[in-house]
């Protein structure tokens, strides 16, 4: 009987239909379905391709080439004004031709080195948009969490002073409390079903900002409360700045972004030097003339040309170029200073979020020590009033919710630290 009684409790207790997704189930369906992902890593592929078509110019093209030509003269007369006779021929010709670009100012291969500078950039933006996908997911999912448990607390709370306005009632009744008492405690209930339904509407919110991010939710889905992450953390303030300056995608973007700008120099230069291409062209005609029927001739030639803009366009691109390459030189400058303080403040942020929880819990502790003896002493008729019960009471719900807060400020404050020194990515959070 026993065994058959804490069967049917442990059911009751953890129900065999409730699926549990811990934060990495949910981190894991964000890398999966996120549509803005998904966006940027089909840009990927796009700039894969781009190397492929900057790395086609640099090798030989072949083109064929068909004509063919119906000739119809009316009349043909010679400079005397005498006709004479007409002969039409319907000329068809086929060539083949290879054609080599031997100089250009290394203008084709500076483009190849850009567009694989691209593909380097396109990486770095889509471990910069994952950073900015998962903390806005791991926002979501404790934010849900959040809500779940402010409605908890404020469920118990109403159900406690339920109970005290009704003893309150029973008090009253008998004289021991009087009418301003008993409506302390109806204000105080009243207070706290409007802070209930509050919550409930919160439930709301906090479920479709999770389901906009990570995906759908089940109803019986249950999510797992985490207070600190598993994952690596830097071990001091030092140690963070040297990983965010090797894994930071900020820093990284503006470091390409400022090669990429001296590559566009060399472009723009390019273009002020002399060109020499080669060629070979093979012709095949049909009916010629009227005198000659076929033709097969062979075509070598070697071209240089040297281009001259008389309205500076293209000094003036050289110029433009060279002002981009000093606007992406203090850019980067600039994501240097921000990478600093950005882990800086992360790093400030996570050492005073672990006191703040520490402050927390102290407080918990003494509001329920202090909740317990107000209420006993308020029960057994030492003194106590109806107000310091609903005073106590209110600084322990309100000390409780601090505590939810802070634990959950607390996580977040890691996962910060992890993204500013760029490593809350996919390949770190093995989601791939």
């Amino acid at each position: 009987m026993k065994k058959i009684l804490l069967i049917a409790v442990c059911v009751g207790l953890f129900p065999l239909s409730v699926f549990s997704a811990t934060l990495k189930d949910a981190l894991k369906q964000t890398f999966e379905n996120n549509l803005e992902l998904q966006a940027e890593r089909k840009n990927l592929e796009i700039q894969r391709e781009v190397i492929n078509i900057s790395k086609s110019d640099l090798f030989p093209t072949l083109t064929l080439t068909g004509k063919k030509n119906f000739e119809q003269t009316n009349e043909i007369t010679t400079q005397a004004g005498v006709d004479t006779s007409i002969t039409d021929v319907d000329t068809a010709s086929a060539s083949i031709k290879l054609e080599q670009t031997l100089l250009d100012g290394s203008g084709r291969r500076t483009e190849y080195e850009k567009s694989k500078l691209g593909l380097d950039l396109t990486e770095a933006k889509l471990v910069l948009k994952e950073q900015e996908i998962f903390l806005r997911a791991i926002e979501a999912y404790t934010g849900l969490i959040l809500a779940y448990e402010k409605l908890s607390i404020n469920e118990e709370n109403v159900n406690l002073l339920q109970r005290q306005f009704e003893l309150d009632n029973a008090r009253l009744s008998r004289g021991q409390i009087t009418a301003s008492d008993l409506a302390q405690s109806q204000s105080s209930l009243a207070g706290a079903q409007a802070r209930y339904i509050e919550a409930q509407n919160n439930i709301v919110t906090s479920k479709l900002n999770y389901e906009n991010i990570i995906g759908v939710i089940s109803a019986d889905e249950k999510l797992q409360k985490i207070y600190s992450t598993k994952l690596t953390m830097p071990s001091s303030l030092d140690e963070a700045k040297k990983i965010s300056l090797q894994k930071s995608p900020e820093l990284t973007i503006a470091e390409i972004e400022y090669g990429q700008s001296e590559l566009d120099v060399k472009i723009a230069r390019s273009d002020l030097s002399p060109t020499a291409k080669i060629s070979l062209e093979r012709t095949y005609t049909e009916d010629l003339s009227s005198t000659y029927d076929e033709r097969e001739k062979d075509v070598l030639q070697a071209t240089v040309s040297w281009p001259f803009q008389f309205g500076g366009k293209d000094r003036s691109t050289v110029s433009k170029n060279l002002q981009a390459k000093g606007m992406k030189k203090l850019l980067l400058e600039n994501a240097q200073r921000n990478n600093t303080q950005s882990v800086t403040s992360a790093w400030s942020t996570l050492q005073s979020s672990r006191s703040f929880l520490q402050a927390v819990q102290s407080q918990v502790k003494a509001a329920e020590i202090a909740t317990e003896g107000i209420s006993f002493e308020y029960e057994s008729g030492s003194g106590r009033s109806t107000f310091d019960v609903l005073q106590s009471r209110s600084s322990l719900i309100n000390a409780k919710i601090n505590l939810a807060e802070a634990e959950r400020g607390y996580l977040l404050s890691q996962y910060r630290v992890l993204k500013s020194v760029g490593l809350l990515n996919s390949d770190y959070l093995n989601l791939n």
